[in-house]
């Protein structure tokens, strides 16, 4: 079972620690049933993926999803702290366009205030 570990930082932003090497079709669906069970009613949430290096669509699919709910809330869904490679995808697919990417976990949870 995929345990996400999710720290409250800043005011009131919930920073989830995702700590696997891959985000892909093996474990979307593990890591879509593990932050639903992190964030609950939470509006404002920081993904840090420091240790993530690789997404693959599916994997991107499960970031939108979770974006598309905290919206639904007025809400927000930011990354932080990716690898070169993960980053360099993202901006391929042009997910750069989509979501709120910080450099460090300090400047997202700011990026809240």
């Amino acid at each position: 079972m995929m345990e996400l570990k999710g720290i409250i930082e800043g005011d009131d932003v919930l920073v989830i620690e995702f700590r696997e090497d891959n985000l892909d079709a093996s474990n979307v669906r593990e890591f879509k049933d593990a932050v639903q069970s992190v964030i609950h009613d939470r509006k404002q949430v920081v993904l840090d993926m420091s240790g993530v290096k690789f997404v693959d669509s599916s994997g991107l699919g499960a970031l939108i999803s979770c974006l598309r709910l905290l919206n639904s809330r007025r809400g927000d869904f930011k990354l932080c702290a990716m690898s070169k490679t993960v980053r360099a995808l993202f901006e391929l697919m042009r997910m750069h366009r989509v979501f709120n990417i910080h450099d460090s976990r300090q400047e997202a949870v700011r990026a809240f205030a």
